[in-house]
């Protein structure tokens, strides 16, 4: 069954009890057992209907063997982690979603876990980092927010060398741009509210595997913890998904038109795409990616306020997220990766110029005038600041 076609008629797709092709809402804490030990479902933390559809469902699309839904996808995060244990040891990409920074640095830490931060598409530095402690590979690609891309096939590999399980958050490509379980990897994550859910009106995540005994610790963890996804966001994240292909075709178009635009425009000193050809990590992004994401992020030239340019936009929303029907756009350093301490963000090479645009479906001409608007407005407020010092006030 073609990618496509899964979306529509993968996972559970259809209501045995009615036949509906819309997967009800089983708003059900408990169900009735006529005899024990035969019953399908018993409690909807341990498992519910609806929840179900959207896992077997995700798990198809991944081509894993085994779905899950947590109720974030920090939610999702912290119950991958909870395979391990105090004194294990973690290889982590230096470019990760500020969540998971705080999830390791004020949480994980405290339960005597430990951590090795690297640049994942350093394929010397991965394995340089491995010790007798380390358990798993985390990395992010493309990342957020710099949009660095990371063999995936060459990373699963050096894991499975060592013995250790590699762990992906895919949340920036979906599975309609990439699929790590094809390419060697162990777990899959994503933060389900971005592309698949796609509609800014659910905070979902997702985990696959593609190993079963894999996945029965990881079920075993999801019950034991019980930071399920509920029916009513289970139904809209699988409403979501069914819309994925089509809205992605859209996405992809619009951010290679506003990147062809963004590279023309003399107020940005760097673009961070993974489908800019001078881009040195193009050829990786070609090979394992089927389209190069919908995700840009930008610096200003130096010392420009992102706040001027983000705050004049009038399509482009400003908010915290992204994969959303609409554009949104954020200034990392004091938004998603504020957590970060200045001194480590700017290291990796997140400056506080840095604006991340999460290109929309909008007609790509309106997208472009208010580019265009937000930089003359960024043009005239540098002006003024110009001109109040050359002639400050009496």
């Amino acid at each position: 069954m073609e990618f496509d076609t899964k979306l529509l008629h993968g996972g559970i797709s259809e209501d045995a009890a009615t036949g509906a092709t819309s997967i009800p809402i089983y708003m059900a804490s408990t169900f009735h057992q006529k005899k024990i030990g035969e019953n399908q479902y018993e409690y909807s933390r341990s498992g519910n209907p609806t929840r179900e559809a959207v896992e077997k469902l995700i798990a198809d699309l991944e081509d894993g063997t085994r779905g899950f839904a947590f109720a974030s996808g920090s939610a999702a995060i912290d119950t991958v982690f909870s395979l391990f244990s105090a004194g294990d040891h973690f290889i982590v990409g230096n470019d990760v979603y500020g969540g998971t920074f705080r999830l390791i640095d004020a949480v994980l830490k405290r339960f005597g876990m430990t951590f090795t931060i690297v640049d994942t598409r350093d394929l010397d530095a991965v394995a340089a980092a491995i010790t007798p402690a380390t358990k798993a590979i985390y990395l992010e690609t493309p990342t957020n927010p710099l949009l660095k891309v990371t063999d995936i096939a060459a990373v699963a590999q050096i894991a499975k060398d060592h013995g250790l399980l590699s762990i992906i958050d895919n949340t920036f490509s979906s599975p309609f741009v990439q699929r790590p379980l094809e390419l060697g990897v162990d777990i899959v994550l994503h933060s389900a509210s971005k592309y698949l859910g796609g509609h800014s009106d659910v905070i979902a995540g997702l985990v696959v595997t593609k190993d079963e005994t894999l996945g029965d610790k990881i079920g075993y963890l999801q019950n034991a913890i019980g930071g399920i996804l509920a029916p009513q966001e289970s139904w809209l994240l699988q409403r979501g998904m069914k819309t994925l292909s089509l809205r992605m075709r859209a996405h992809l178009a619009n951010a290679e038109a506003i990147f062809n635009y963004l590279n023309h425009q003399p107020l940005v000193s760097k673009i961070y795409y993974p489908g800019d050809p001078d881009n040195p990590d193009y050829e990786i992004a070609k090979k394992q990616m089927h389209g190069f994401g919908a995700m840009i992020s930008f610096e200003l030239q130096p010392g420009l306020d992102p706040k001027a340019f983000v705050e004049h936009l009038q399509v482009i929303t400003l908010a915290e997220s992204l994969g959303a029907l609409e554009s949104l756009i954020e200034i990392p350093a004091v938004m998603t990766h504020g957590s970060i301490p200045r001194a480590t963000r700017l290291k990796t090479g997140i400056q506080d110029e840095l604006i991340r645009l999460s290109v929309g479906v909008e007609d790509k001409k309106d997208l472009i005038a208010d580019l265009e608007a937000g930089f003359a407005a960024l043009q005239r407020s540098t002006q003024n600041v110009s001109n109040s010092s050359v002639h400050p006030q009496a």
